[in-house]
């Protein structure tokens, strides 16, 4: 029975964290409005590859879901609130069981079990996947149910709209204002519950492993709003992504989990340097550990193939059959981008922005700060501390989903009766400023393209805030950043057209990506320690005295005000985090 009386609950984002929770509050019966920048099943969780972290077992290696903890925690340099993730891992096993209901199909042994593969950070078999194209397999499957569910009426989605503003009174969330981003019209929704499932904002940094779409833009605008960004300096860099002229493309670690090898040349003869620094890990050492070990070699010791900043993902010896099946994504991308045969010949690769562990900050419940406003997938911080391990992406997203629903039915059936004529007020009151804010973008006259303003600040990004920072460039990238701002307001817009209307989104887009980037910035400027994806050399090791807590960013018009907040550390105490020996 559809629950009567109550407004549809909006999410925003047709990801799978997104979709997830829209077929699980379907199941309980209630409406669902899903707002997506892009036909859902072209969201970025179709980018994921290589597989989907769950203890199955199925190799006999006595693997648990308490190891599986153990090694998100220790990857995550103990940043990660130990109850949240340990929940996670425990429901790992159910939602692959739910998956497979849904219809995915991951690979299997001979036997009809689960095959695993071996991923980063970890020494056992625990990575389910579908080939590699783990991500987009889940992605169709939910999207077929969330196709099942209009049917009867459940779920409106609304491809191509952007999230503009939360419309709210005082601390609670009454609805949305959304944009068409090819007629440019505006609407509101009114509701108590607002879910954000937006994903990460790679495109603050210019050139990533993202989508073209992962701006940030939504979870900015609610940070400008009030709600609190946690742990904004901690931005995974991923060690294995081909330079391409305007985009990254990814090499998934599952390369490396079925044999590929990293190496570069030393004394004129094969150097495979991950496997001499970390001999018990080798070629699958976490992401943050693999990345500075190839930025090491390339920029300190000079010592990158053909003088660049690239070294080898060698996969030549990887069998045939391997690279066909179980690699195919990674051989389609090689042949068909870079004309390159990866059983013939090696992968330049080299480091690139790929994942934000921080997000917006939510509570245990993935409530934000904000009563009524929620936060699952990449644009929450939970689950990942200071480095996310391969693989536990797709986990925490639809992990993510799947908890936020049952809390999301709770606030909504406890809340008091709805007041009419605030809502018309508030209403109004963003509806109006919407507007004249893209009059104001659309008759900007300027001087400066937004398209420059963007390059210069992923340049700025990628030089000051990427693998190594420091606090004396850090404090210079905020002072230019705060320059861009300035500049920002001497755009100009060519309004005619197609063409207009793209421009008019892309500069608000900007604006929104700019205050991000200094609370990127900022939080990274002041935890002088060295944790995860955060490294500072003139701070070298990790303090847990001063820096075992969450960063918290609060927006102001001077620039984020940060605050701090202890982390969960109830059933681990964080000792050394060493891959060089035998780990963890």
């Amino acid at each position: 029975m559809v629950a009567k009386g109550l407004d549809p609950v909006i999410i925003v984002g047709g990801g799978l964290a997104g979709l997830t929770a829209a077929v699980r509050l379907a199941e309980k019966r209630i409406k669902v409005k899903i707002i997506s920048l892009c036909p859902t099943r072209r969201s970025h969780s179709a980018c994921a590859q290589g597989g989907i972290n769950a203890v199955f077992d199925t190799i006999h290696q006595g693997d648990s879901t308490y190891e599986h903890f153990l090694d998100t925690i220790y990857g995550g340099d103990y940043l990660a609130n130990q109850s949240s993730v340990k929940q996670m891992c425990e429901s790992a096993p159910e939602i692959i069981n739910y998956m497979i209901q849904m219809g995915v199909a991951y690979n299997r042994k001979e036997n009809g079990e689960l095959d695993l593969r071996m991923f980063g950070g970890g020494k056992k078999n625990r990575t389910v996947y579908a080939g590699t194209t783990t991500g987009q397999q889940m992605l169709h499957c939910c999207d077929e149910q969330v196709q099942k569910w209009m049917e009867q009426g459940m779920i409106e989605k609304y491809e191509s709209w952007e999230f503009v503003s939360l419309i709210k009174d005082d601390n609670r969330c009454n609805g949305v204002v959304v944009q068409n981003v090819d007629t440019l019209e505006l609407k509101s929704f009114r509701s108590n519950a607002v879910i954000l499932a937006t994903g990460g904002a790679g495109y603050i940094y210019g050139k990533s492993t993202n989508s073209l779409i992962n701006t940030g833009a939504a979870a900015s605008s609610v940070y400008q709003q009030g709600v609190l960004f946690a742990n904004g300096e901690f931005v995974q860099i991923h060690p294995t992504g081909i330079q391409g002229r305007d985009k990254i493309h990814l090499i998934s670690e599952a390369a490396r989990g079925e044999g590929g090898r990293i190496w570069t040349y030393k004394d004129n003869k094969p150097w495979y340097f991950l496997e001499e620094m970390y001999p018990e890990y080798g070629n699958l050492v976490p992401r943050d550990i693999a990345a500075r070990a190839i930025y090491e070699v390339c920029v300190k010791q000079r010592l990158g193939v053909d003088g660049e900043k690239q070294v080898y993902l060698d996969l030549r010896d990887v069998d045939e059959s391997i690279l066909q099946n179980r690699l195919a994504g990674v051989a389609n991308t090689c042949k068909n981008f870079y004309s390159i045969d990866p059983k013939k010949e090696p992968i330049k690769v080299f480091p690139a922005v790929h994942y934000f562990m921080g997000g917006l900050h939510v509570d245990n419940y993935h409530m934000t700060n904000i009563k009524g406003l929620f936060s699952i997938g990449e644009c929450d911080y939970m689950y990942h501390g200071a480095n996310r391990l391969g693989a536990n992406s797709l986990l925490a997203a639809i992990y993510s989903g799947f908890k936020v629903a049952p809390h999301v039915l709770d606030y909504i059936l406890g809340m008091e009766s709805k007041d009419d004529k605030l809502w018309q007020r508030t209403e109004h009151d963003v509806i109006t400023s919407t507007k004249e804010e893209y009059e104001r973008i659309k008759h900007m006259n300027g001087n400066e393209s937004p398209y420059k303003l963007h390059q210069e600040m992923g340049t700025l990004m990628s030089e000051y805030a990427f693998i190594e920072r420091n606090n004396r460039d850090l404090q210079k990238a905020d002072e230019k950043l705060q320059e861009l701002q300035e500049r920002w307001d001497n755009i100009t817009i060519n309004s005619s057209g197609n063409w207009g209307a793209s421009s008019i989104l892309f500069v608000r887009q900007l604006r929104h990506m700019m205050e991000l980037a200094r609370v990127v910035v900022i939080s990274a400027l002041h935890r002088n320690e060295s944790r995860g994806a955060h490294y500072k050399p003139e701070f070298p090791y990790r303090d847990d005295d001063k820096w075992l807590k969450t960063t918290l960013a609060k927006w102001t018009p001077q620039g984020p005000k940060i605050s701090y907040q202890e982390v969960d550390t109830s059933f681990i105490t964080p000792g050394t985090r060493s891959y060089d020996t035998k780990g963890r």
